[in-house]
């Protein structure tokens, strides 16, 4: 007996729906820590911190959205956004080790780029874990279009 696909849906192929699913999570996670560090802990962000933000923060809403029913044409408006966050992400993280002179990067006034106020084990910083979590984001993401595309 087969079943019949509701006209304009296609069913997803096996482990895209899976990888979707597992980007929101990082996202959602990466979302709630980022306002617990900020509510709870009263840790205030950098500047390039809320640029990263500006990028994760929207992930949670349109993977969610890309989930029930399955949408793979999700990653053409997560992606972008995945990137330019990594990107952020990875400029922070060179401005925290000096690789980058802090004067070139935009936190000119308020809370200076390059102090961290979280060191967990040693080298775990808060721009470390965006790097890590819009890396697996785009990951993830990447290998849904591998997926879908076959």
């Amino acid at each position: 007996m087969s079943t019949i696909e509701p006209k304009g849906q296609d069913p997803s192929p096996e482990g895209a729906w899976t990888h979707v699913f597992l980007a929101w999570l990082i996202a959602g996670v990466s979302t709630l820590g980022a306002l617990f560090l900020s509510l709870v802990m009263d840790i205030a962000p950098c500047v390039l911190c809320w640029y990263q933000r500006i990028f994760m923060f929207p992930l949670v809403f349109i993977l969610a959205a890309g989930l029930f029913p399955f949408d793979a044409r999700l990653v053409r408006y997560a992606l972008p956004l995945a990137l330019a966050g990594w990107m952020i992400a990875l400029f922070h993280v060179l401005v925290v080790a000096g690789v980058i002179p802090e004067n070139v990067s935009p936190c000119a006034q308020g809370i200076p780029c390059k102090d961290q106020q979280i060191e967990w084990f040693g080298f775990l910083t808060i721009p470390l874990l965006s790097l890590i979590a819009f890396s697996a984001i785009g990951l993830l993401l990447v290998l849904t279009h591998l997926k879908v595309s076959k």
